[in-house]
């Protein structure tokens, strides 16, 4: 769903809200989740492949080794007008697993209001706004998670609050292969539900080795998704991944969506850098109808 074809839908439900017959609930829970979709588009991995703390956002079945915070911001070009916030704070592993607090929110913030002249008004309240506890569990070779938050959207003066409770898993066979599958914002039993998704991945550690002497090991990953169960085309995710350890890491992802009856293909990249407890990860969409391209970055730091 690249950022053109979700303003589509997001404007159909403004626009309803402001007209004088009541909006249900389901449009409401598809609105936060467009939302988020908009800044989603900077995440350089398939979603159910996300790693890290905010990763958890995407998928809570997340591998900790460590207590730590972290937080991205992601801003979208002055034709969308939205920005992101997300951060994470989390424990470090346990018999019980590891259990974290997570804060979301997404804003567009100039809608103009008008009435019989196209004079403005002042402008319309459009957000999002999540706060979730999150909790992950590793055992051999497998990680489980589950989410569970409260969602509040607003659209002018309509207000929505509702629960979601996601769940995750990433499953390792051998060193090479990763499995991976999670809900978002799953909130009841349906395939066909805009408000909520169902992500699917795996990657394939294709080449693992130094590239020099004394270099270090470097891995080349490949990946595929998939976004689905959410009313509308699957969306496919093709992506590549180059890291020289821990310190530096490469992603870069082609995506076919196919909501909303048009295919389009858009591209995003990424850079992760880890010095000592700290970790700084940029990351760029490529844009799409020349609308100009989101940026996220994001800032790790590990408790010990």
């Amino acid at each position: 769903m690249n950022a053109t074809w979700r303003l589509a839908p997001l404007a159909g439900v403004v626009w309803a809200v402001l007209a004088p017959w009541p909006v249900p609930a389901l449009g409401q829970d598809a609105v936060g989740t467009e939302l988020w979709r908009v800044v989603g588009v900077t995440v350089p991995t398939p979603y159910a492949l996300d790693a890290g703390p905010t990763g958890a956002f995407w998928n809570p079945a997340q591998i900790v080794t460590v207590p730590m915070v972290a937080a991205d911001v992601t801003q979208t070009p002055e034709a969308i007008s939205a920005a992101g916030f997300l951060a994470v704070v989390r424990t470090g592993p346990s018999r019980l697993g590891s259990w974290g607090l997570e804060y979301g929110q997404v804003d567009i913030g100039d809608i103009i209001r008008t009435s019989v002249t196209p004079d403005p008004e002042g402008t319309i309240p459009v957000y999002t706004r999540a706060v979730g506890l999150t909790w992950a569990l590793t055992r051999g070779s497998t990680t489980v998670g589950a989410t569970l938050a409260d969602h509040d959207s607003r659209l002018d003066q309509s207000d929505h609050q509702h629960w979601t409770g996601d769940l995750g898993v990433v499953e390792r066979l051998g060193p090479a292969i990763t499995l991976a599958a999670a809900t978002h914002f799953f909130s009841r039993l349906a395939t066909d539900d805009p408000g909520q998704d169902l992500f699917a991945a795996v990657e394939w550690r294709a080449w693992h080795g130094a590239l020099w002497t004394g270099s270090g090991d470097a891995s080349l990953r490949l990946r595929y998704g998939a976004t689905l169960a959410h009313g509308a085309g699957t969306d496919h995710e093709f992506g590549i991944g180059f890291d020289l350890g821990a310190p530096v890491a490469l992603d870069g992802m082609l995506v076919r969506e196919s909501t909303y009856g048009n295919v389009t293909w858009r591209g995003v990249a990424g850079i992760r850098v880890r010095i000592g407890r700290y970790g700084v990860t940029f990351a760029r969409d490529a844009g799409v109808n020349d609308i100009g391209s989101s940026y996220r970055v994001g800032l790790e730091w590990r408790l010990r």
